[in-house]
């Protein structure tokens, strides 16, 4: 049983991944939603093969047909589209962060963590907007980009400060204490 954690942490970061998906506004292409928000938590408060893990059974069961991507997004298809990038790249942010960020980590650290796996993010997405979509790259970063930055910085400065009391908390718990 020492063990259980291994699957049930990953299936938890999924889920709070698909819930906050489905907090999505429409602005063009690609939506605003809280996913990220998710992924920056789980990668501040997991450890990194967790981390990976909750974004891939995310990533599995958005492929096999589960209305988890944004919106209510579902299929194969999403993991190709035009979009394709952001989701690829959140296997990124979620490796990347966890591995920068430890137990004590402190605020700065957490918000440098998390802006360096976002801002790759935001990489994969210029990449599959102009490769998968057609779009010139000034054309990419205009509407894949440009109107994110400043919710995505908020969501980052939520980030850092909402779990370091949660790592504190948490630090009990066998699985948490890093």
């Amino acid at each position: 049983m020492k063990k259980a954690h291994i699957y049930a942490i990953p299936a938890i970061g999924a889920a709070l991944i698909a819930v906050l998906a489905q907090i999505s506004l429409p602005i063009g292409p690609v939506p605003f939603t809280l996913q990220n928000f998710a992924i920056g938590l789980i990668a501040t408060v997991f450890r990194p093969r967790e981390a990976v893990l909750s974004v891939a059974l995310y990533l599995l069961l958005g492929a096999i047909g589960l209305p988890v991507f944004a919106g209510g997004g579902a299929g194969f298809h999403v993991l190709v589209g035009p979009s394709a990038g952001y989701l690829w790249f959140d296997l990124v942010y979620a490796g990347l962060t966890s591995y920068l960020i430890h137990q004590n980590s402190g605020y700065i650290r957490i918000f440098l963590a998390n802006l360096l796996g976002d801002s790759l993010v935001f990489v994969g997405g210029i990449l599959s907007l102009h490769f998968l979509a057609g779009m010139p790259f000034d054309q990419a970063l205009a509407v894949g980009v440009l109107p994110f930055i400043l919710p995505d910085l908020g969501k980052i400065i939520a980030i850092s400060f909402i779990s370091r009391p949660l790592l504190k908390r948490l630090k009990s718990l066998p699985y948490f204490s890093r």
